[in-house]
């Protein structure tokens, strides 16, 4: 397979131009288009699939590429769970796109092999992939609408290469894409919890590396409770990386079932979620090396011009520090070195929950709590999606917990104190 010797790649405006063309000649209708309809989104994906080809007959590629399906069905599986779509429904479907792709791409190898090489196209990882996996998002996003169409019509999918029988069962895969009843309905048939966790608020949620993106091993309270729940449930306990500012987005959107990592219960979040009843009380209270002890005895001597005040993002702690008008905030990305930065003399004070300042001070024999009770009272509480049989599952198990010490011993285990929850 030998490439030509000189051509130049489509520009992403000539590269969607061409695709809406491609629409407009499968007649896919502008209707549909702005719709979300499913059907019209699965042609415009394989309608890529020639330009994919394209890039593998240059760089000599083979079409059935396993390794990578691995990982389409793998993300395909989170996208079904992120939109409440049935995963072996959802699994099916795609197995079956993946299918078609590969008889579209095959159509082409065979053409070209029998006449001209093509030119040199846009390029897989950079510009294809992307197209591919924005595309991917949208066919699950529609298919997850609530009064789509579940009727088996066999409207055609006209693209190149595509014959009548991979077409037919595609279409057939992709009418019985099933929804769950509710989220519940999700964890149990599933068979997977997943717990949205910031791995970085000990000693609830905490990792070795918080800020990083690959997979980590979460430690605390929370995470104890997660897995003893999943147990409960007779499901897997998967854990999420989400973060304070991203929290509740990620909830709305759906990437985890409950949100495990020192939740505070608020008006505002309860607007759009539920809460378990609460299995820890406290609030905020501020932290400072134990030298600035007596300066730092009220929230007055601490709102003063040329205090340094230091937040981490997103959360309760930095909607508290908001309030103050004379001192400097500054917002500290890394909650799990926060407390260094008080250590080091390059910030003066941190607000954050008592729990959290108690075990600092037990930590670090420089830092003290500079107050003796709180100055907000706060409730720690497992965060759920709205769904009501979630809710009393979640909160009948969180009951047994709480009465049987589960909860307890959890606490005194992190915390290595006598402190109640």
């Amino acid at each position: 397979m030998s490439s030509p010797h000189s051509s130049c790649p489509h520009s992403g405006r000539s590269r969607w131009l061409l695709l809406f063309l491609s629409l407009l000649i499968g007649d896919v209708s502008l209707a549909s288009a702005d719709r979300e309809e499913p059907r019209g989104l699965v042609e415009a994906r394989l309608l890529l699939m020639k330009d994919v080809a394209r890039y593998k007959w240059h760089h000599q590629r083979p079409i059935e590429d396993l390794a990578r399906e691995r990982v389409v069905l793998k993300h395909a599986r989170s996208d079904a769970l992120r939109h409440g779509l049935d995963v072996d429904s959802y699994a099916a479907f795609m197995n079956a796109q993946i299918n078609a792709a590969k008889v579209i791409q095959q159509y082409w190898f065979r053409r070209w092999q029998r006449g001209h090489a093509p030119t040199v196209g846009p390029d897989l990882t950079t510009e294809l992939r992307p197209e591919l996996i924005t595309l991917g998002e949208r066919i699950a996003q529609s298919l997850s609408a609530p009064d789509r169409d579940r009727s088996p019509a066999m409207t055609s999918i006209k693209v190149v290469g595509l014959d009548r029988s991979t077409m037919e069962n595609l279409i057939t895969a992709l009418s019985s894409v099933q929804i769950y009843a509710h989220r519940l309905d999700q964890v149990l048939s599933s068979q997977t919890l997943r717990i949205g966790t910031t791995g970085d608020y000990a000693p609830f949620s905490f990792a070795a590396d918080a800020l990083s993106t690959e997979s980590q091993t979460f430690q605390g309270i929370d995470i104890d409770l997660a897995r003893d729940l999943a147990r409960s449930l007779n499901v897997q306990p998967v854990f999420i990386k989400t973060s304070w500012p991203t929290l509740m987005d990620d909830l709305k959107n759906g990437h985890f079932d409950v949100g495990m990592s020192g939740v505070s219960r608020t008006i505002s979040r309860s607007h759009v979620a539920f809460f378990s009843q609460p299995y820890h009380r406290g609030g905020k209270t501020p932290i400072a090396r134990c030298t600035d002890r007596e300066r730092f005895s009220s929230l007055t001597a601490i709102d003063q011009p040329g205090v340094r005040v230091i937040v981490n993002p997103g959360g309760t702690n930095e909607r508290f520090t908001r309030q103050l008008t004379q001192a400097s905030i500054r917002v500290f990305g890394d909650n799990t070195t926060i407390f260094d930065e008080i250590i080091e003399d390059r910030a003066d004070v941190m607000f954050t929950d008592l729990i959290e300042v108690r075990l600092q001070t037990s930590r670090q024999p420089t830092l003290c709590s500079t107050m003796s009770a709180p100055l907000t009272y706060q409730e720690k509480a497992i965060l759920m999606t709205q769904d009501l049989r979630l809710k009393e599952v979640v909160s009948t198990w969180l009951d047994q917990r709480l009465g049987d010490g589960t909860v307890q011993s959890l606490f005194d285990r992190h915390m290595n104190t006598s402190e109640r929850p």
